[in-house]
């Protein structure tokens, strides 16, 4: 390998916070090694254990930029939005629309490595958190205004389910498991029932109802 062109350290970090996203979007968590990283940004191996001497820290770090910069960027289009429902509308159709089955496999490493690299699951743990935080905010505006049916102190709870269903549903499409179902549709059906419970007594109903989540 030829000598590496000598750049500023914020610089070198860049590119290996950049090379580490891509390995772990084209590969999954498990691609993160000194030696990959070193191979895509044209370094030796030793050059970036001089800046990240802790792999664990950059699989973790490389994590949360990535789930966390998905959270960063769907608050961005949530912001203008007024209404509950419409926010929660756009955070399913967004989140469910098949196109970021990436993050979903980022997001089932760190859940699946996280078991036996506690740095990294408090990482997942930290985002998990997050996006609970996010949609309990939605929940609790919604309530607040009549807007969405939720009983006293259930936001919290309802949050987490919402979060199940999502990660479920997508981790289901990894494996291309009920890809003849519309996700949203799915999730949408189950939040009418959850927030707008006087439609729920009908089944009929509850199938036909505008898409109001």
């Amino acid at each position: 390998m030829s000598r590496a062109i000598r750049k500023p350290a914020a610089e070198r970090r860049a590119d290996i916070t950049a090379a580490a996203v891509a390995l772990a979007l084209e590969e999954g968590l498990a691609g993160i090694t000194m030696r990959a990283v070193a191979t895509r940004i044209g370094v030796a191996p030793a050059l970036v254990a001089h800046y990240e001497p802790n792999m664990d820290e950059l699989v973790t770090s490389t994590f949360r930029a990535i789930v966390g910069g998905e959270l960063d960027e769907l608050e961005v289009q949530l912001s203008p939005i007024a209404s509950a429902a419409e926010k929660l509308d756009l955070l399913v159709s967004t989140l469910l629309d098949g196109s970021r089955d990436a993050v979903t496999h980022v997001w089932v490493d760190g859940w699946s490595l996280g078991r036996r690299n506690e740095t990294l699951a408090e990482g997942v743990r930290a985002e998990m958190d997050r996006w609970h935080a996010a949609i309990t905010r939605i929940l609790v505006a919604g309530s607040a205004t009549g807007e969405l049916g939720l009983r006293e102190g259930a936001a919290d709870a309802v949050a987490w389910q919402i979060l199940g269903m999502i990660d479920g549903l997508n981790a289901h499409a990894l494996v291309r498991w009920g890809r003849d179902a519309s996700r949203p549709d799915l999730l949408r059906s189950v939040l009418n029932a959850i927030l707008r419970p006087e439609t729920a007594q009908n089944s009929t109903e509850t199938t036909s109802l505008k898409r109001d989540f």
